[in-house]
């Protein structure tokens, strides 16, 4: 059971494919960080212009 393991790892690793499914998968990380930044980013934008926006309105 344990080879027959082993030997299903040593030929994903040998084969052209296994890399390039690395290297979409570190990519797709990639894009979820810059998303989750700029998502976190904007809203921190629009709750600061909310905040100024009710700060006004409750002064007038």
């Amino acid at each position: 059971m344990f080879r027959h393991l082993i030997r299903h790892a040593v030929d994903f690793v040998k084969r052209e494919d296994g890399p390039t499914a690395v290297e979409y998968a570190v990519m797709l990380a990639l894009i979820v960080v810059v998303c989750i930044t700029a998502i976190t980013t904007l809203g921190n934008n629009a709750n600061a212009t909310f905040a100024n926006v009710a700060l006004n309105t409750a002064a007038s």
